[in-house]
């Protein structure tokens, strides 16, 4: 018997993704096929079936055996789950060992599905589709930094081009180099000194893509105290990251501070993979790094939508979702986007287009704490807001959506927030939070999040006053409360408030 789940979205039968790295074989089941992807089941296992392929010429026995465990594990998770569409796909190591040819076989047998042994050019594209997927009109180059390979690949918006790769992985480096970081800092010197493709990046950013490098920031975000522990979209200068990584290399990865973040297993490559990302900023001289949490699973998930489904905006899209997941009226959330459309551009409040797609993902999201106690509204929806699994929007965007809502429950004071998360927003992205928060205050109070009531409410400046009209059968939601709150809202945009009645 199918048991219902009104916690879930009806987006179609969950799509899986069995990545067989060189390193890390990983399953990840989705909830559906659509443009911002949620994950509800997420498993890794660190194999290590790249480890001594450059050396021997052939996949480890004993990795060999773990793969085909786990892999076995994945299938029967994956008839658990139904899932109905399962892409395999399997990286440097298979492509390149002797025996990976046999293993492939072996392993497609035991997933029911084709392994697609992905080319060093193909693996690039898809690495590079992750990350158009997950962050907003990207703009640099892509790396993804596997235990076998390093793909490269220019990112302007939706347009990529180049796509090389290169034997660099973890993994890999430490087997050629037979553990050594001198030999392979001069194995690393040689293979990035002269792509042309990476020096295309100076002034730009560098999408970091991988688990080693992500460790690698980890490490970064736990030892300088970063409030927000989301690892997708972190920004570090690279002036930063270039003294980080120099230190990292040069002591031993237990002695430093925080080192219980990262797995065990993970350790020994730490040093491999700042080596490789001193040379990245040194050769290519990007102006920060990103790190992204997307990669080629989930640009194989993009490369299945349709070109409609692409083109959407993947944070307003999961905002919709939660929107409609949580909200006492989905339907109230996107007349609140029409209603503060028509507030703000009556105000004369410049808005770039990145910050009309935060003020509208707001809206969307402005009641997703309604079961909470009212006391805790602001706080629980700052934390679910803060944290959530949202692509298409970075730290200080995830800060103006979560003040904001915050603001619409509590009032336009930040009472007891944490310091650290309003620091990851500028000035004007605070500012910009209380007007809408404000607004949102407004609405609410007319509305009580249900439809029909904003189209026939506008709030808009005229004549210098900041107007909300309640005419006809809304006439009596005027009160008190209502006047106050439009007073307030009318301070923070210099404005005198009327209501019109």
């Amino acid at each position: 018997m199918k048991e219902p789940a009104p916690g879930r979205l009806d987006t179609g039968p969950p799509v899986g993704v069995i990545d067989i790295g060189s390193n890390s074989i990983r399953l990840v089941v989705y909830e559906g096929l659509t443009r911002s992807p949620t994950p509800i089941f997420n498993e890794k296992v660190l194999a290590g079936l790249g480890r001594e392929v450059l050396s021997t010429g052939l996949l480890a026995a004993d990795a060999v055996e773990r793969a085909y465990q786990s892999l076995r594990r994945f299938r029967v998770l994956c008839d658990t789950i139904g899932v109905k569409r399962l892409w395999v796909v399997a990286t440097a190591a298979c492509r390149d060992a002797e025996n990976g040819p046999e293993f492939i076989r072996q392993a497609q047998r035991i997933c029911r599905v084709k392994i697609d042994v992905l080319s060093g050019k193909r693996e690039a594209m898809l690495s590079a589709l992750g990350i158009v997927s997950g962050i907003h009109e990207p703009d640099g180059i892509v790396g993804d930094l596997g235990g076998g390979s390093l793909e490269l690949v220019d990112a302007r918006g939706t347009r990529l081009k180049g796509g090389i790769t290169l034997p660099l992985g973890g993994l890999a480096l430490q087997d050629i180099s037979a553990r050594s970081l001198k030999k392979a800092e001069r194995i690393v010197d040689t293979a990035l000194r002269d792509v042309r493709l990476l020096k295309g990046g100076a002034g730009r950013a560098f999408y970091a893509v991988g688990g080693t490098w992500r460790a690698l920031t980890r490490l970064h975000m736990r030892q300088t105290g970063y409030p927000l522990h989301v690892m997708h979209n972190y920004i570090v200068p690279a002036k930063e990251a270039l003294e980080f990584v120099r230190l990292v290399r040069r002591v031993n990865p237990e002695i430093l501070s925080q080192i219980d973040s990262i797995s065990e297993t993970r350790r020994p490559l730490l040093a491999y993979a700042a080596i490789v990302l001193e040379h990245i900023i040194r050769y290519g001289k990007p102006r920060e790094i990103v790190v992204s949490a997307t990669g080629v699973r989930e640009g194989l998930l993009y490369e299945a939508l349709g070109e409609r489904e692409r083109r959407r905006d993947p944070l307003v899209a999961a905002s919709m979702e939660l929107n409609q997941l949580r909200s006492r009226s989905p339907a109230h959330g996107l007349e609140l986007v029409d209603w503060t459309d028509a507030f703000m551009a009556s105000t004369g409040i410049e808005e770039t287009d990145a910050e009309t797609r935060l003020r509208h993902a707001a809206c969307l999201l402005g009641d997703i704490a309604w079961r909470a106690h009212p006391d805790y509204r602001g706080e629980q929806s700052f934390n679910v807001i803060s944290h959530a699994n949202f692509l298409g929007v970075d730290h200080p965007g995830r800060a103006f959506l979560a003040l904001a809502v915050y603001f619409r429950h509590v009032g336009l004071f930040e009472g007891e927030l944490a310091p650290g998360m309003r620091e990851l927003a500028t000035a004007r992205m605070i500012d910009r939070a209380r007007v809408l928060g404000g607004a949102m205050r407004v609405a609410y109070l007319i509305s009580s999040a249900m439809p029909g009531v904003l189209p026939e409410t506008p709030l808009v400046v005229r004549q210098g006053q900041l107007q909300l009209s309640l005419t006809g059968r809304y006439t009596a939601l005027a009160g008190e409360r209502v006047a106050n709150r439009l007073r307030q809202l009318a301070r923070l945009i210099g404005r005198e408030a009327v209501l019109v009645t």
